[in-house]
């Protein structure tokens, strides 16, 4: 059997211990030993950006924001599908993170991080969107396994009522965002109706033919 190798830890910022490991080709993320997410399941975190940025291929100059870097998939899905004079933004939270991604000796996702087109921004991504009113056509959040967090109860504020609103004031006129989260959340998608949202679910699998089935919410402001 091939041996699980560690090549990074880091803490966030409420002392969770993330830990980078290569196994038998595989990359994975464990917080607090538990496994986050693998380079070997990643078809929700593709589909995430697939359908908040697929609607966006033939619009110009578009500029979309990715909460959470993760392993890079979500990053790499959304550069598929928008325009050669796009922005995407990245926030990450923990420097390691990003470390990790752009290292490339690592099969991640330096080549991506290095199209022209990528800003990664070391940043908690309530700020990046407090502080950037009507700047995005697209927002597509992947943190701490959506809105039942796991690693930092910091998180929980992106979910809340207060950081709905900061969301949808750092949409442009018509945007969308994308919700991903690690199970169905029926009183989630009430707190996105109750600030004004439409909101589309839609469920998906970790990997294509096995795993187990995350949920995606696409929401709009009402007409």
């Amino acid at each position: 059997m091939k041996p699980l190798e560690k090549l990074g830890e880091a803490r966030t910022p409420n002392g969770s211990v993330l830990q980078l490991y290569r196994h038998d080709g595989a990359y994975l993320i464990r917080a607090d030993g538990v496994e986050l997410m693998s380079t070997r399941r990643h078809l929700s975190e593709d589909k995430l950006a697939e359908v908040a940025c697929a609607p966006l291929a033939a619009k110009p100059k578009v500029r979309v924001l990715i909460g959470g870097l993760g392993l890079g998939f979500t990053l790499r899905e959304a550069l598929r599908h928008v325009g050669a004079d796009a922005e995407v933004w990245v926030a990450e939270l923990v420097a390691e993170v990003i470390e990790w991604n752009a290292n490339p000796a690592y099969a991640l996702s330096a080549e991506a991080m290095a199209d022209p087109r990528v800003r990664i921004v070391h940043q908690d991504v309530v700020k990046v969107l407090k502080d950037n009113p009507g700047r995005f056509d697209a927002i597509m959040l992947d943190t701490d396994n959506g809105p039942d967090g796991m690693i930092m109860k910091e998180n929980s504020r992106l979910y809340a009522t207060k950081g709905l609103a900061a969301t949808i004031t750092a949409l442009r006129p018509g945007g969308v965002i994308a919700y991903w989260s690690v199970s169905a959340d029926p009183a989630f998608v009430g707190a996105l109706q109750r600030v004004g949202l439409t909101v589309q679910s839609i469920s998906v699998r970790a990997h294509a033919t096995s795993g187990p089935w995350h949920t995606l919410y696409v929401a709009h402001m009402k007409d």
